[in-house]
């Protein structure tokens, strides 16, 4: 390994998935086969809607532009004014990105963050906030409250509602408070709201309502993907809104990066925007799928917490969560570990709800036998 790469590695946490790996094994010899509940991705059909305007635009020789075509932009303006309830948003305020998890590993490199700076994020999350400020060279710190951080040095603080893996909603005045000490004390808040379409027992609200940021976006970016909503993680589809001036600065050093979404998903990706009758359809298969496995979940033994928005159920047997990822293997189930997501989630598994409606039911009858 070259001195750079080994620099390189020794800034980055271990790659978690790997150690899944001899439990897969397990479950994948079940007779009736694995069903496996690891990891989120979508498992349910493309929407014709897209599929016909990605086929549309499948003649597309020239090169895309990083800022996203005038329809794509009309698509995210539009879609942001309608459910997030931000109104007046301009094409200035919007930009497209080449899926969120690139975003998210590359955001603090893109906006200078370095040595001295901190980037900030729950202390359940998404591990990929961590590997972007490690990626930049800046100090990660997990938090329980962000408005209980040091703001010296933190030019970062990601916030995820509803929350991967715990699936907890932060409500109105929850959000409005860190706005208010984000902005007292010049921090950039980044929203990761990728599931919120995807609420059950709350409703999810945007960082850009009104109601949160005061009607205007200063300091404020809220992140989005099409993966969830409209099961398009193949296409690589996402994008950012809110804060003018920080995302002019953004789709500047995109450009010289050459950051570009391919024309055809830019296309799709407008398409899936103003059709809201697929994403309705999508969030009928999930409840149903959810209702199930919760309630096996429960019948076998288990206490979930949270889960009240988006694609998993928090759950626990009361016991390290690789003994219950071994457990659930005998039974040819596989979950993902609470750890996976930092070790104040060492006691929980992660239950995806992106299965087919067979391997589901096969779950549940397995839980419940």
């Amino acid at each position: 390994m070259s001195a750079v790469a080994a620099s390189l590695a020794d800034r980055l946490p271990a790659f978690p998935w790997d150690k899944l790996e001899p439990y897969k094994a397990t479950a994948a010899a079940h007779p009736g086969d694995i069903v496996d509940l690891s990891v989120g991705t979508p498992v349910d059909p493309v929407p014709e809607v897209v599929r016909k305007a990605l086929v549309a635009a499948a003649d597309s020789p020239g090169y895309p532009t990083v800022w996203g075509t005038p329809e794509l932009r009309d698509a995210i303006t539009g879609w942001c004014g309608r459910r997030l309830g931000a109104q007046g948003m301009t094409h200035r305020g919007v930009l497209p990105v080449v899926g969120s998890k690139e975003l998210v590993a590359w955001l603090p490199t893109q906006l200078g963050l370095g040595p001295g700076d901190t980037v900030a994020y729950p202390r359940l999350a998404y591990p990929t906030y961590e590997v972007g400020a490690r990626l930049a060279g800046a100090r990660p710190v997990a938090y329980d409250d962000p408005t209980g951080l040091d703001p010296r040095g933190l030019k970062l603080l990601w916030l995820n509602s509803p929350s991967n893996p715990t699936g907890r909603v932060l409500d109105a005045a929850e959000l409005t408070r860190v706005v208010v000490w984000a902005r007292q004390h010049g921090v950039l808040v980044l929203s990761d709201e990728c599931y919120l379409e995807l609420g059950w027992e709350a409703d999810p609200v945007s960082v850009l309502h009104p109601e949160v940021c005061g009607g205007s976006h200063e300091g404020l970016l809220a992140v989005h993907s099409l993966s969830k909503r409209s099961n398009l993680a193949g296409y690589r589809a996402a994008f950012l809104a809110g804060d003018e001036k920080v995302l002019g600065e953004l789709l500047l050093i995109r450009k010289h990066g050459g950051m570009m979404t391919p024309a055809p998903t830019q296309a799709a990706a407008a398409a899936a925007l103003g059709d809201d009758a697929h994403v309705r359809a999508q969030r009928e298969r999930y409840a149903a799928r959810r209702t199930k496995l919760r309630e096996a979940l429960l019948a076998h033994g288990f206490r979930i917490e949270h889960s009240e928005a988006g694609l998993y159920l928090w759950a626990t047997r009361g016991e390290s969560c690789w003994d219950t990822v071994a457990h659930l293997a005998g039974l040819g189930i596989l979950v993902a570990p609470g750890d996976f997501y930092g070790p104040a989630g060492d006691h929980f598994v992660r239950v995806a709800l992106t299965a087919t409606d067979e391997r589901v039911d096969e779950a549940a009858t397995r839980l419940t036998a």
